[in-house]
């Protein structure tokens, strides 16, 4: 009996997820000089709107994580896409600065959690041999809505206030949520479409138990785990860096490079474009890697390769001459930082086995640290030192930090508690 395709499907609705999570997130930062002109906010106070959606969003990720675990990804991401879809709505009725915080805090909090369901899902669903590519079509997914993103942006800008853009693009995840909590299920062999060899390949290898829910041991044998430490410190420079692209990097290359309309809306969307191909090619290596060499060469080498052409491109970004080698460089940069991504994951699969969501919260919310300081830290270096410079330097740092942090990272070691 040949296996069925069903978890192809799955993996189709779990891109449009990806999707619809970076539409929102890259439509405020090239809407951020309209909403800060209506709403009377100064580039300090922009950057602490940016950071209430990542301090809320790592603030209830592990929870959000541990939920998942507990009832499942079905049911866990139906709430947090509607959530999405009904906060996304509300950002278009912010009425000042206070609001507007608090909205987006909200956001955060109800999206916090989605990522790492949707690691849970693909652990669910995906055989061992193809986590990998699996988690690079997922985030290119994600960089190619949100690279594509500032287009749409501009495109309706001269017939749609900032305002009513946020509400269109709301009710896009209203529709994804309805089609999901429809069709997923769970477990593979709970689904109509699975047959009983495609159940058999996607199980085989998994180690992934539906009757676990968190055990007690989950938290100490992570603090215990040195590999889940550095998977964590590596992670953040990749948040940190992809939060300046979604949040401050259009007014960089305004103000800094002196892009303008159709020039910028391209370059502030090319890094997260070229990250498609980072994503995508990042998962197929780290998968034929893992297959010719073991896992510790196929996720930690990867990961190392593309931290260290990620500090070396940033750092070369700052001493460019021209603007339009300055924004290629930054977006390769980005795209190498990418190119991990379907290491960094699959290794959370690796290592997690049954507490995939959990360890992936861990490593998320880590990032999101990040995520709350890069645009306050960018903000703060701007406003005080009129310098576009530093911020940039410090990415390149934290991209050469993760590279040494990936050297210490083995994913061959799984978490004592299956």
């Amino acid at each position: 009996m040949q296996p069925t395709r069903t978890r192809y499907k799955a993996a189709g609705f779990l891109l449009a997820l990806a999707a619809v999570t970076y539409l929102d997130r890259v439509c405020i930062a090239i809407l951020a000089p309209q909403i800060a002109r209506d709403l009377r906010l100064s580039k300090i106070q922009m950057s602490f709107v940016f950071s209430s959606f990542a301090v809320a969003y790592a603030a209830f990720e592990i929870v959000t994580a541990w939920w998942g675990q507990r009832i499942g990804p079905r049911r866990v991401l139906t709430r947090i896409v509607a959530w999405w879809s009904c906060f996304t709505i509300a950002t278009s009725v912010a009425w000042n600065y206070s609001s507007l915080l608090v909205i987006r805090f909200l956001f955060g909090a109800g999206e916090a959690g989605a990522w790492p369901n949707a690691a849970l899902a693909f652990s669910r669903w995906t055989p061992v041999s193809e986590r990998g590519r699996a988690q690079g079509f997922f985030f290119a997914a994600a960089h190619l809505s949100g690279g594509l993103t500032p287009l749409l942006v501009a495109a309706l800008m001269p017939v749609m206030s900032w305002r009513a853009i946020f509400a269109t693009c709301g009710a896009v995840g209203f529709v994804w949520a309805a089609g999901w909590f429809r069709w997923f299920r769970d477990e593979p062999r709970s689904h109509a479409g699975v047959n009983a060899a495609e159940a058999e390949l996607i199980e085989t290898g998994r180690s992934i138990s539906t009757h676990g829910h968190g055990g007690k041991g989950v938290w100490r044998d992570l603090l215990k785990s040195p590999s889940v430490w550095f998977l964590c410190l590596a992670y953040f420079s990749n948040s940190y860096g992809s939060y300046f692209v979604m949040t401050w990097l259009p007014t960089y290359l305004a103000e800094q490079r002196g892009f303008q309309k159709e020039s910028l809306s391209f370059f502030s969307g090319l890094p997260l474009l070229l990250s498609v191909v980072g994503d995508i090619s990042g998962g197929a290596v780290t998968d034929f890697l893992t297959r010719r060499f073991g896992l510790r060469v196929g996720r930690s080498g990867v990961a190392v390769a593309g931290y260290a052409v990620a500090g070396a491109a940033m750092f070369a970004s700052v001493v460019s001459t021209t603007p339009v080698m300055a924004a290629s460089l930054i977006a390769i940069s980005v795209a190498a930082s990418m190119f991990t991504l379907s290491a960094s994951w699959a290794a959370c699969i690796d290592i997690g086995a049954e507490h995939t969501a959990v360890l992936g919260a861990a490593m998320n919310t880590t990032g999101q640290i990040g995520s709350i300081l890069s645009p306050v830290v960018t903000g703060w270096a701007v406003s005080h030192f009129s310098d576009w410079q530093t911020p940039l330097l410090i990415m390149g740092g934290l991209y050469v930090a993760s590279a040494v942090f990936w050297t210490l990272v083995d994913p061959r070691k799984r978490l004592g508690v299956l």
